[in-house]
């Protein structure tokens, strides 16, 4: 009996559970589509944000330069939380096909972990800026770095609370034909933000602390 709670309630989906049921009705296959449109739109945004930053990163007034505020070690442990729970997304969505709810539970919850602690360390970060002097108004380099990095905080977040969301709501229902599509989507938005954050890491700061202009 337990293990039978164990597997996913999957709803008209059979021998399709394999093949995906994030796609297994038409409403899904939809949801996804209308999803990548959107992640489309975000892929542009970003892009505004990164030529921005680029543009202005010289611009430093009389405040601190890139080469003497960013650490490479706090910036490493945010780097390996987020894109470890990239990994674990993957795991989530591997034991969605299995129909193993217990397994799609744990591995959401630890992606929610590991993102609450790259929100941890990007508030130290921001905190340690403003002791040394570097706010949003210092210069148009910070306007521009508190910008792009604080946007990609604010997406990073709203995809720590939809997660959290899906997860109680997993846990009432199950996964089905309805919810599987939604749990498919939060795992793309989730690795396109740790995809965000890799060019982030390479741009802002890696560039920042070799000082490449």
């Amino acid at each position: 009996m337990e293990a039978m709670e164990t597997q996913a309630r999957l709803v008209n989906v059979g021998d399709r559970l394999e093949l995906g049921p994030e796609t297994a009705t038409l409403e899904g296959k939809n949801k996804v589509l209308g999803f990548w449109v959107f992640l489309g739109g975000e892929c542009a945004l970003f892009a505004s944000l990164f030529a921005t930053y680029l543009t202005l990163r010289g611009q430093t007034l009389n405040g601190p330069t890139a080469q003497e505020l960013f650490h490479l070690p706090i910036i490493g442990l945010a780097t390996i939380l987020l894109l470890t729970s990239s990994l674990t997304g993957v795991l989530g969505i591997n034991a969605m096909h299995r129909g193993n709810l217990r397994s799609l539970l744990r591995w959401l919850g630890v992606t929610v972990l590991l993102g609450l602690g790259f929100l941890a360390v990007q508030v130290v970060e921001f905190i340690t800026y403003a002791g040394e002097g570097f706010g949003f108004g210092t210069s148009a380099f910070s306007s521009a770095f508190f910008t792009l990095v604080g946007f990609h905080g604010g997406h990073v977040a709203f995809g720590v609370i939809w997660i959290s969301i899906l997860i109680l709501q997993l846990k009432r229902s199950g996964i089905t034909t309805r919810k599987a599509p939604k749990v498919f989507i939060a795992s793309l938005y989730w690795h396109f933000v740790d995809v965000v954050w890799v060019f982030i890491f390479t741009v802002v700061y890696l560039m920042g602390i070799l000082g490449i202009a």
